[in-house]
């Protein structure tokens, strides 16, 4: 089956197509948490705003799986999707294959947005995407076990693992076997990167490459947090977390089994949703040493029909009403400064409260120093990564190891 033959497949067993209209935009949106319901709700309400129809693609929840689906596609010139939701790291990878959107969005729109997130989604003067969500590595705990116990959020990954050694024995004791001391993406893919830069940054280790293009993998306080982090496997952490992605580590922190877990913004609405387990239980505070910054943006494919019509959606996603919306039930991050003084729910500002100190200083990927060649970089080291987590070694070597493979990556000593 063709690729497109694959895509109106999914089209139909979704049955998120509208009827024949004026022109048809197709999108491809995320489906972690309740994003795809929110991306369908936004593009609904654009169609029937514009009098134009809109057809949904559920692209996979892994970074890694969407990446390789929209990288087939836009190599193929598909003209089957007009707009891909992407990673903040994809720019320079995909950027090739997308419209500027200034050819079509009013500049004063696309001014709106912080200039660091429109600068993530620049390749060489030329932006790729419209910002659509911020994101930022964060750390969710159990208010409740943490007041039982007299403790407070952990300063540190050192504090953290006393802290969850401490309460899941007292717990234990106690008849709560189930509880675990901590869960994060501990799976071999890009998650797992950002875990991992998040535990170098605190020891002071480094992330991979820096910013002249250097690869400063190998150094002993990197090897150090891995190592630290390898321990907590099978203590502190179970054994299953080398396996989990972000719904997997939500899935065990919402059920009321772990104490701590690392995870991004858009679990909070959905660990405070009715029903949850946890309601009224959970705390949220900064990583040790910060969260890794991500994100969303929404990118215009070049091999579309409709350009302009396919940036029109992307306006209208992007833009502020659309955002606060998101922000009200999903809980993603603003890329728009406006919104954060806009009327909003009291819980939504106690969001915005403690997301926005976390975004403003949190930690970047070098995507844009490694340019197209971030993915094989990333996926070495997370390889290096998840050896080490799983008793493969230890971290100086496998760290060493990565680093030299990195290095040749690079063409003529440069990126």
């Amino acid at each position: 089956m063709n690729i497109r033959s694959l895509l109106a497949f999914a089209a139909l067993l979704l049955g998120l197509g509208a009827g024949a209209r004026a022109e048809t935009v197709t999108i491809a949106c995320g489906a972690v948490g309740i994003e795809y319901r929110l991306c369908r709700e936004g593009a609904e309400a654009w169609a029937a705003a514009s009098g134009n129809a809109v057809t949904l693609i559920q692209s996979p929840s892994l970074t890694n799986d969407r990446l390789g689906l929209f990288q087939q596609l836009l190599a193929a010139r598909s003209p089957d999707i007009d707009v891909f939701q992407i990673d903040i790291i994809w720019p320079a990878m995909l950027g090739r294959h997308f419209v500027d959107p200034r050819r079509f969005v009013p500049a004063k729109a696309i001014g709106a947005h912080f200039p660091r997130l429109i600068a993530a989604y620049t390749v060489k003067g030329v932006l790729k995407a419209m910002p659509w969500f911020a994101d930022v590595g964060v750390l969710y705990y159990r208010r409740d076990l943490l007041d039982k116990y007299g403790l407070a959020p952990p300063a540190s990954w050192d504090e953290l693992a006393r802290t969850a050694r401490r309460v899941v024995d007292a717990e234990h004791a106690a008849g709560n076997a189930d509880l675990v001391g901590l869960v994060f993406q501990g799976r071999a893919y890009e998650g797992l990167t950002v875990n991992a830069l998040e535990w170098m940054a605190a020891a002071g280790g480094g992330a991979i490459v820096d910013a002249s293009g250097s690869v400063t993998l190998d150094n002993p306080a990197a090897a150090a947090a891995i190592d630290g982090a390898a321990r907590w496997i099978g203590t502190i952490a179970p054994r299953g977390v080398l396996a989990y992605a972000e719904e997997e580590a939500r899935g065990v922190f919402q059920s009321g089994r772990a104490l701590f877990m690392r995870n991004w913004p858009y679990a909070w609405p959905l660990l405070e949703g009715p029903g949850s387990p946890v309601r009224g239980r959970v705390g949220v505070a900064p990583l040790p040493g910060g969260g890794v910054l991500g994100g969303g943006g929404l990118a215009v494919s070049a091999y579309s029909a409709h350009p302009a019509l396919a940036a029109d959606l992307v306006a209208y996603l992007t833009g502020r009403d659309e955002q606060r919306r998101r922000a009200r039930i999903g809980g993603f991050i603003p890329t728009i400064a406006a919104v954060y003084d806009a009327p909003a729910p009291a819980t939504t500002k106690a969001r915005w409260r403690a997301f926005k100190p976390m975004l403003d200083g949190a930690i970047a990927r070098p995507a844009r120093i490694v340019g197209d060649r971030y993915n094989q970089v990333s996926a070495i080291f997370w390889n290096a990564v998840h050896d080490t987590l799983a008793g493969r070694g230890a971290a100086a070597e496998n760290l060493a190891r990565a680093a030299r493979r990195i290095e040749r990556l690079r063409r003529g000593g440069k990126w």
